[in-house]
């Protein structure tokens, strides 16, 4: 049996897809930790993980600086190219270096057999590096990788962040060490991320989606007490807390208060005094249990929101905000599966009626279905967890020799 270790950024959505590979490793005999600054992940992991926490003194910068990232990256109002460079300079770049002494901390004590770390979290690779250990890079949001081909320019800047880096914490090497040479573990299918040409150890999974066992607590009743009539689910996420969102679910309660739809709504409910009737509002919502029952999401263009919906054979309407968002709404376009609107431009009357062209044309479901066969093929959890295994097994694998 095998020692595997998740290294992950604090935010649900990096974290998820490891949660079901860790637990399928563990079903298998083998021993699975996950490195993280996020003290709540421990509630979340799958039976027999185990959190290695990154802990610093409480006079220690690096706590006090590390603990405000979250924070940024919430409050801020960014767009396009402008969010990309907020994301590396602001929170990326602070966040690896401040995560790095204590990811060094844990390989040090577990000494894993293979390190799977997110391909944001690119201290783990540095770590890696250093401790010769092999490690595999997982790809929770594939714009990463497009962007190679449709912004070279931005991705030759990126480069150049993690390098200079890599040379602060010790690895002098002219070449971006966050993808992996061994494994990238894409979590989508081809058919969804597109025509680009990509080395063999680019591994599509199909997005991995892991069901936890508590429950949440929702609104069954209401939602089935609708029977016959349509069900629209509405999120923007986690990661967006600023001004704007009020102005965005103003938009949405004009489109579709009374009207002949039952729409769930992920936001807190103190947002505004009073939702329509025809509105369950929760901050938190059972969303794997709930999209079978819906006829089409609106979201800003998550990538697992929108694999979930998709996994599902939901169409989309896509308003995306800032980051990988926009190419994600690109591909939702262009395979079929849904609309795109400007979350600036908007207006209410332009999101109900691109909710009744997916919901009448045939087309957005007809995709919709077909891609979420895609991510069937492309295997999910096991193809993950077998190709992790299989690494373990191969007795040539290195994590340096394709670097140095």
């Amino acid at each position: 049996m095998a020692k595997f270790v998740f290294i992950v950024p604090p935010l649900t959505g990096h974290i998820n897809p490891t949660l079901g590979v860790g637990a399928a490793l563990l079903e298998g005999g083998h021993e699975v930790g996950w490195i993280s600054l996020d003290s709540t992940l421990e509630s979340r992991l799958p039976k027999g993980g185990k959190l290695f926490l990154i802990r610093y003194t409480e006079n220690d910068r690096e706590e006090q600086e590390s603990g405000q990232y979250l924070d940024v990256i919430t409050k801020k109002i960014v767009y396009g190219v402008d969010s990309i460079k907020f994301l590396y300079e602001e929170v990326l770049i602070p966040l690896n270096r401040h995560s790095y002494k204590g990811i060094t901390r844990w390989l040090e004590e577990f000494r894993p057999d293979l390190i799977i770390t997110d391909h944001e979290l690119f201290a783990g690779a540095i770590a890696a590096l250093h401790h010769d250990i092999p490690y595999v890079t997982a790809v929770t949001a594939p714009a990463a990788i497009q962007i190679m081909d449709e912004l070279p320019k931005v991705y030759e800047w990126e480069q150049n962040q993690i390098i200079g880096l890599q040379k602060e914490l010790g690895l002098s090497l002219e070449k971006s060490v966050a993808s992996s040479e061994l494994l990238n573990l894409v979590f989508t299918s081809k058919e969804f991320f597109g025509e680009m040409r990509l080395p063999d150890h680019y591994g599509f999974v199909g997005p991995v989606i892991h069901k936890r066992d508590e429950k949440t607590a929702f609104d069954w009743q209401k939602l089935h007490q609708a029977a016959g009539g349509i069900k629209i689910l509405v999120s923007i996420g986690t990661t967006f807390n600023h001004e704007h969102k009020k102005s965005f679910f103003s938009k949405v309660t004009e489109a579709f208060g009374g009207g002949p739809y039952t729409v769930v709504v992920v936001c807190d409910p103190l947002l505004f005094e009073q939702w329509p009737d025809n509105f369950i509002v929760q901050l938190n919502i059972p969303q794997l249990e709930v999209l079978p029952y819906l006829d089409a999401v609106v979201c800003h263009g998550g990538h697992n929101t929108v694999c979930e919906s998709l996994t599902n054979g939901i169409p989309l309407v896509v308003i995306p905000i800032a980051y990988d968002q926009s190419h994600v709404a690109s591909r939702v376009v262009k395979t079929g599966a849904g609309i795109r609107l400007n979350f600036n431009r908007f207006k209410a009357e332009h999101l109900r009626e691109a909710v009744q062209e997916v919901l009448h044309d045939p087309g957005f479901k007809t995709a919709a279905m077909s891609l979420r066969s895609s991510f069937a093929v492309a295997g999910g959890t096991a193809a993950a967890a077998e190709l992790l295994v299989n690494l373990t097994q191969d007795k040539s694998t290195s994590s340096i020799n394709n670097y140095v």
